[in-house]
């Protein structure tokens, strides 16, 4: 049950919008050429969109888009109240506000997913603009179109700062160029990035034990199992064909610690890296 909300619009569209609720409320998103970035001040909601669901305590935001159907919020404590701040980004406002100057943000990064929400660290920076919009709440005389061009530009600004900027741009980006890809084509795109299972099943907005399920059903095999066996023949390869560093074949192969490419190296090839490259240079 909605107990408080105030909102702003611009150019005849809601932008900003602090929403008070007590259990029990539910909310769907429409689908809409759009993107959400939503704080909560207060409580915590529980997302979730299809398979893929995780809760955002208070302090907490998070972004996603509303290309699909399916993204909703839900409470998650009885007799709890939330406070939530959400900035609506839509497609055709940000095409007018950026008239002239269209930031990086908006175009399509060569990542190979369909990822469509991504938790952000909210920094320093982050809780101030927060605190802003607060203040602009509390004093709606003193909000003009300029002032919501300005708040807009400024979390847009400091989201493409932000140590997540790469998924801010994957999910923003698809308002003006939306793509999707096969599961397979995630995983095989990212067998050797350095990203964790959690992450690949976010970029196919799957929780990770229906990420897991999914991925035997097609592999016949665990992620993990599969990624290190391709990740090691990759290793190989390289190793019999080039002169590169051990630690940057391991490196480039998605093993981040040099030790453990060792001991897993020698486990399916029976010699350590540098006696394997040194069998191909006798040869």
């Amino acid at each position: 049950m909605v107990t408080d909300y105030k909102k702003f619009d611009l150019y005849g569209q809601t932008v900003l919008q602090r929403v008070n609720v007590k259990s029990s409320f539910e909310f769907t998103f429409p689908v809409a050429e759009q993107a959400c970035f939503l704080y909560m001040l207060k409580g915590e909601v529980e997302y979730q969109s299809g398979a893929d669901h995780l809760n955002i305590p208070a302090h907490q935001s998070l972004l996603l888009n509303c290309l699909k159907a399916g993204n909703q919020i839900r409470d998650i404590h009885s007799n709890d109240s939330s406070e939530i701040v959400i900035v609506t980004f839509h497609a055709e406002i940000l095409k007018r506000v950026y008239e002239k100057e269209f930031p990086l943000v908006f175009t399509k990064n060569d990542q190979i997913t369909n990822q469509q929400r991504g938790v952000i660290n909210n920094d320093f920076l982050i809780q101030k603009y927060i605190e802003g919009l607060l203040f602009y709440f509390e004093n709606p005389s003193l909000v003009s179109e300029d002032i919501l061009i300005l708040k807009l530009k400024e979390i847009v600004l400091l989201l493409s700062q932000t140590q997540q900027a790469d998924i801010v741009q994957t999910i923003l980006s698809q308002l003006f160029s939306p793509t999707t890809f096969t599961f397979k084509q995630i995983v095989e795109a990212n067998l050797f990035s350095q990203i964790s299972v959690e992450q690949l099943a976010q970029m196919n907005n799957l929780s990770t034990s229906s990420f897991k399920r999914e991925f035997r059903r097609l592999y016949d095999d665990s992620p993990a199992s599969y990624i290190k066996a391709k990740r090691l023949e990759r290793a190989a390869q390289l190793l019999s064909a080039s002169n590169e560093r051990i630690s940057n074949v391991a490196f480039d192969c998605g093993f981040n610690d040099l030790a453990n490419f060792t001991k897993s190296f020698r486990h399916k090839y029976g010699v350590s890296p540098t006696n394997y490259r040194s069998k191909f240079n006798q040869s």
